[in-house]
């Protein structure tokens, strides 16, 4: 045989087999660090993707539970109207009726209507006496009264849980009136005060 025969352990140029580690310039060593590093950026990635995922699935439970609320205000705005018109059927009506079976069969439809609207969560919001709240409020008129204060309602305001459906519309007090000799005269007064000295 050939003294120059090729150990089958050896790659074919010659090399030993570690020259393609040494190519690439990275010992196994640093061929480690560099798989545990790439490791560590897919954990990291892979975190991430699960905190994107428990979050999408934390706003999809608020937007269904958001639905399950509210998904029935169109309705229950529409329903509003129909609750006033009772109402103004009602305090229209003559006290001597109060005892005739159709009365008594529209007053039980209106209780069934205000409880339906309550077991949904519609509440009305609190208007006299009360101090006046844009958020809840939509002020119509301004009258001499208690500065600030609700004077009276003119169509009552409802609420959706914690959500404004629809503001009252109120009439507001501007303030007391000043009365006659509390303070300067008028000037009306004072004019013909002074017509009648000439």
């Amino acid at each position: 045989m050939n003294s120059e025969s090729i150990d089958p352990r050896e790659p074919a140029t010659g090399e030993p087999r570690d020259a393609g580690a040494s190519r690439s310039g990275l010992t196994a060593e640093e061929q480690l660090a560099k798989a545990k590093e790439e490791a560590q950026k897919f954990r990291d990635n892979w975190h991430r993707a699960e905190a994107d995922f428990q979050n999408y699935k934390r706003r999809t439970e608020q937007e269904r539970e958001e639905l399950r609320r509210y998904g029935n205000v169109s309705i229950i705005i529409n329903l509003l109207p129909v609750l006033d018109d009772f109402e103004r059927a009602f305090a229209s009506l003559d006290s001597h009726l109060a005892g005739l079976s159709w009365f008594d069969g529209m007053l039980l439809i209106y209780r069934k209507l205000r409880q339906l609207l309550e077991n949904a969560g519609v509440k009305p919001i609190e208007t006299e006496g009360q101090a006046f709240d844009p958020r809840f409020h939509e002020a119509v008129a301004h009258v001499d009264g208690e500065e600030g204060k609700v004077v009276s309602e003119v169509q009552r305001g409802y609420k959706l849980h914690d959500r404004v459906l629809r503001p009252a519309m109120v009439v507001v007090g501007k303030g007391k009136p000043q009365e006659p000799g509390a303070g300067s005269q008028q000037p009306e007064e004072r004019k013909t005060e002074e017509e009648q000295s000439q």
